[in-house]
């Protein structure tokens, strides 16, 4: 049982509720659970795997932020400015 715990927990991140319920199930049906104490912990590691991605998402974002602060780099938005600026000046040129 512990060694499923411990795979379950690290699969908490990427594990839907439909899984969860699935592996509780089984447990349940193998005596190693009751079905309040499965359904608790379905909800409970549902919750933690929801908080978990949320602070792996905000992690990446920071690191991101830091990555672009020390390498500046062009955004999409720039790059459509460059383009469009330099559209306006091939344009006045073709005029001249």
């Amino acid at each position: 049982m512990m060694k499923k715990m411990i795979y379950f927990g690290l699969g908490a991140l990427t594990l839907t509720r439909e899984r969860a319920e699935k592996v509780f199930s089984e447990m349940v049906e193998k005596g190693e659970m009751n079905r309040d104490e499965a359904k608790q912990w379905v909800e409970d590691v549902i919750k933690r795997g929801e908080e978990e991605k949320t602070e792996f998402r905000a992690a990446i974002r920071k690191e991101m932020e830091e990555i672009r602060s020390d390498f500046p780099l062009v955004t999409k938005a720039d790059l459509e400015a460059i383009e469009a600026r330099l559209a306006a000046i091939e344009s006045k040129l073709q005029q001249q």
